[in-house]
């Protein structure tokens, strides 16, 4: 299994503009230190990685990377940066700040082979790594950019005032990236262009992939526009102690978090004592509707989305809804389908699984779901990288389940709670002519809300799926549930997906406030203009 690589790299803290090295490291690894056996060489690399010097930590073939780590007096420093930095960064004329991004976008496309390598041997799928790329160059395309500038702001001509609606940026934001995802952290960088200042943290389990990103790609591009020095600001830090510094800090006005949904609500609560702002990426529990004239190839195909990364992406979908009339013909093609995927390493073929992080959790969830009722339709074991059953094995079997009726279903963990791992519930429920009103409830019912799709060929479906479903931050119609749409943001959400203010995610529009400017263009006095003339 072993390949070619590069030397490993060594990235930097990145504090007030300037690069800063520490004596203290950590290091970034490739998914094989997990896949290929051997308990030796395991136990091997942990004492190398204790004991040895940093040009053998490097040598080694599963070091991809060494970062730099923080200590707390750091991080206080890249909050004082930033906070420097914001009143500059928004006196930059918002075209510039557009062209800035435009920059990036071509910087990404330069470096966008060498990024998807380092995320492949980071453990992520090819068909995920795609993903993630196309969302972050979506929104940064010139007709993006366009439209974004339309939002932050706009004018309009009344009879006596020329009215303005404009954004100004919250100040400094500080960002927890996703560790499963790093580059929807990135998108989260986004908000520079709004005016504000960025302190961002890298995990430890994203960090090749995360920190070549930003020291080759972001920092350069916006080092070349002439941005002020704490404008962005990296480190590599304790998750705990980091956000309890940006929690105290008087320099952090917003946090925007990736992370569970427990950790995510209690943090937006902290935030708001302390007079902060929290956007909140949170967990999912995405739903489909697979209606009676629903093109059922392609809706199989869009369900085993369900399986991309076994499960472990918050925007995958975790059940479905599906007409009685197509039911069986629908799992029959769902169970051939998952139960053909197989392991494999991420860098050298075009598996969509992933090792399962909580495989304990799977076979509890498991377990509850089929003493409430839910019928295995296939899969539900653990294996090896070989696809074969191990015990010990790092991977699930794609693993579908088949839950009758909606009373059933409400009450079964499998359907209605949180799920990070290869896990997807079909629920079929009676057919009656209210039928349509009672899947859009028990959709709109979910507590999580980030996407819901539907397959339907009727109009009226369609008309009354988009218009009157209120849960989710993304509605998707007979079209891939994972997939990236032009000009709509593929984040954000409601409900315990997004916190009390979760919405579709526009990084530049949630790390912003909306400001009216009301600018007279004809002399009047002012108590006419409070009682009107003649008053």
């Amino acid at each position: 299994m072993t390949s070619a690589r590069a030397a490993a790299r060594a990235f930097p803290l990145y504090i007030a503009g300037e690069r800063v090295e520490t004596d203290d490291r950590a290091y970034g690894m490739s998914v094989r230190s997990v896949l290929e056996p051997g308990g030796h060489e395991a136990a091997a690399l942990l004492r190398l990685l204790r004991e040895g010097t940093e040009e053998e930590v490097h040598a080694h073939p599963h070091v991809l990377c060494s970062v730099s780590l923080s200590t707390p007096e750091q991080g206080e420093a890249a909050l004082a940066a930033a906070a420097a930095a914001a009143p500059r960064l928004r006196a930059v004329p918002l075209a510039e700040r557009l062209g800035c991004v435009r920059d990036l976008h071509a910087a990404f496309l330069a470096h966008r082979e060498e990024i998807a390598r380092l995320l492949r041997l980071e453990g992520c799928p090819r068909v995920l790594v795609e993903a993630q790329l196309l969302a972050v160059l979506d929104l940064m395309r010139p007709e993006s950019l366009e439209m974004a500038a339309d939002l932050l702001h706009q004018e309009f001509t009344a009879p006596r005032h020329r009215i303005v609606l404009q954004r100004q940026a919250d100040g400094v934001v500080c960002v927890d990236p996703p560790a499963n995802a790093p580059l929807y952290g990135l998108i989260a960088m986004l908000v520079l262009v709004a005016g504000n200042a960025v302190v961002i943290r890298v995990p430890r389990s994203c960090a090749t992939s995360l920190s070549y990103a930003l020291h080759e790609v972001i920092i350069p591009v916006f080092e070349a526009h002439g941005a002020p020095p704490g404008a962005i600001n990296v480190l590599c830090a304790d998750f705990e102690v980091t956000m309890r510094q940006w929690l105290d800090s008087p320099s952090v006005d917003t946090v925007y978090y990736f992370g569970s949904s427990d950790y995510g609500l209690a943090l937006e609560r902290k935030c708001v004592e302390r007079g902060k702002k929290a956007i909140l990426e949170l967990s999912g529990n995405d739903g489909v509707l697979i209606w009676r004239d629903a093109h059922l190839e392609h809706a199989t195909a869009a369900l085993l989305e369900s399986f991309y990364a076994s499960g472990q992406a918050c925007v995958a979908p975790k059940y479905a809804i599906v007409h009685p009339d197509v039911a069986d013909e629908l799992s029959a093609r769902l169970a051939a389908a998952a139960s053909a995927l197989r392991p494999g390493d991420p860098e050298t073929s075009d598996t969509v699984l992933s090792p399962v992080l909580r495989a304990t959790a799977f076979q509890r969830t498991l377990d509850e779901a089929l003493r409430a009722g839910a019928v295995r339709v296939c899969g539900g074991a653990r294996v090896g990288l070989d696809g074969e059953p191990d015990p010990n094995g790092l991977f699930v079997e794609p693993t579908v389940l088949r839950v009758d009726g909606f009373e059933r279903a409400e009450a079964n963990p499998a359907v209605r709670g949180e799920k990070f791992f290869p896990l997807l519930s079909v629920v079929v429920p009676e057919d009656g002519p209210d039928l349509l009103d009672r899947c859009l409830d028990f959709l709109d019912r979910n507590r999580f809300g980030l996407r819901n799709s539907l397959w339907a060929e009727d109009a009226v479906v369609v008309e009354r799926f988009t218009t009157e479903l209120r849960n989710g931050g993304l509605l998707k119609v007979n079209d891939s549930h994972l997939a990236n749409a032009p000009y709509l943001p593929g984040l954000g959400g409601t409900g315990d997906s997004g916190g009390t203010h979760g919405e579709a995610m526009y990084p530049i529009l949630r790390a912003s406030r909306l400001q009216a400017v009301a600018i007279a263009t004809t002399r009047v006095h002012p108590r006419d203009a409070l009682l009107g003339p003649g008053a």
